[in-house]
């Protein structure tokens, strides 16, 4: 995983964790990796992956099973829309929106532009 040096680690492994879950290559009440499997697989401190998994069940979005690890919750999906949703609306399409003004991009462009892309990306 290529890491920016733009937002903290832990959020970028939640971005991460979260990306897996949407994309469902980690099921409802599937074992998620420890916290020292993620790290070494990321080449980061477990302490940071600890950061990360400690946001994602206070959002509920995975949970632990003492002494057997963590989880992915059974709201995990509605909530990772939530966070995902929220924070892609907060701090992301401000950044599309002026480009789009600034470039003078119409949305007729950019409607023909996200269908390909679908296709494209979701539907090969």
């Amino acid at each position: 995983m290529e890491f920016r040096d733009n937002k903290a680690i832990y959020l970028q492994i939640a971005e991460y964790v979260c990306e897996h879950i949407l994309l469902e290559k980690w099921k409802v009440d599937e074992k998620v990796p420890s916290v020292r499997e993620l790290a070494v697989e990321l080449e980061v401190n477990p302490n940071t992956v600890m950061r990360t998994y400690d946001l994602l069940q206070n959002r509920n979005i995975i949970n632990n099973k003492r002494g057997v690890g963590f989880f992915v919750s059974d709201e995990a999906l509605a909530n990772v829309k939530s966070y995902r949703k929220t924070q892609f609306m907060d701090e992301e399409l401000p950044v599309v929106f002026r480009n789009v003004y600034l470039l003078n991009i119409g949305f007729d462009e950019l409607e023909t532009r996200y269908n390909s892309f679908v296709k494209e990306t979701f539907n090969p």
